[in-house]
């Protein structure tokens, strides 16, 4: 049997998800059935999970722990070919921290809980138990591998694993950005009927921004769709009777941009959102 194959089963039966790598590190090419990354690619948030399709199709969401499929004629060529073997720490509970260079290490000694470690070509992978989002160059030489992200598998490492920190949790949010974003006309419908809007209640509306904050702040992974329905969920409910302001939108911005989102990512997710609602 394929030595990489059988590393990849005892993984598989301790329950870490693993897929097969080509040379450079990269996972095999896409299939036919998942062009476009369509069963849980990162450029596809709205399927992201694990793969469905029968054959190794692309990176993370390819990784499983089910023996009879890695063993299967559709992924033999696979294996075959296969220069590694790569695992979703995300998917086994755990986060890599990928430090690159002895300066990255040096760094994390200061800083970091020490936990298992595990020497890779050029530095260290640390791993921690317990599942974040991932993050690359979230400092000079250092890459947070957990969901919807693979590791390349180099052995057990030494040392004693321990709970995932709040300090690695902290590298992968980003500052506020300082740019703030620019005001926005709401140019929709107001209600119909003359009557009373009840949006124009100071409670209800305070009720409703301050629980959009909150769920975008929140977020621990996928924050590009998370944001954008948010956004759709707050326009269906206040943009069409004219009680939202450009304050209001301001506050959705900046949450968003605490998260990583960028002014533009902000622009693109509300009007997508008043496109789908058509306003």
């Amino acid at each position: 049997m394929n030595t990489h194959l059988e590393t990849a089963l005892e993984l598989a039966a301790a329950t870490v998800p693993v897929l097969p790598l080509r040379a450079g590190k990269l996972p095999f090419g896409n299939c036919s059935a998942c062009a476009g990354n369509a069963c849980g690619g990162r450029p596809n948030m709205k399927a992201a999970g694990p793969c469905q399709c029968p054959r190794p199709c692309h990176g993370w969401a390819a990784a499983n722990t089910d023996s009879d499929v890695l063993q299967s004629p559709a992924w033999a060529s696979a294996w075959q070919q296969a220069q590694a073997v790569a695992y979703h720490p995300g998917g086994a509970g755990l986060t890599v921290v990928d430090l690159d260079n002895a300066d990255a290490i040096a760094w994390a000694r200061e800083s970091l809980p020490a936990t298992r470690a595990v020497p890779t070509t050029r530095g260290e992978h640390w791993i921690y138990r317990g599942a974040m989002q991932s993050a690359n160059a979230v400092r000079p030489g250092i890459d947070i591998k957990s969901t919807m992200a693979y590791a390349r598998w180099l052995g057990p490492g030494t040392g004693t694993m321990t709970d995932l920190p709040d300090a690695v949790r902290a590298l992968a949010v980003k500052e506020p950005s300082t740019v703030l974003p620019a005001p926005l006309a709401i140019t929709v419908p107001t209600g119909a009927g003359g009557g009373h809007c009840r949006h124009r209640m100071p409670s209800y509306l305070e009720r409703g921004i301050a629980m959009a904050e909150q769920r975008i702040t929140e977020a621990r992974s996928g924050v590009h769709t998370i944001v954008y329905r948010t956004f759709l969920a707050v326009l269906s409910a206040h943009g069409r009777c004219g009680c939202l302001t450009d304050t209001h939108v301001a506050r959705l911005f900046t949450a968003a941009q605490a998260k990583g989102e960028s002014p533009r990512h902000c622009t693109d997710a509300w009007s997508n959102a008043r496109t789908a609602l058509g306003m």
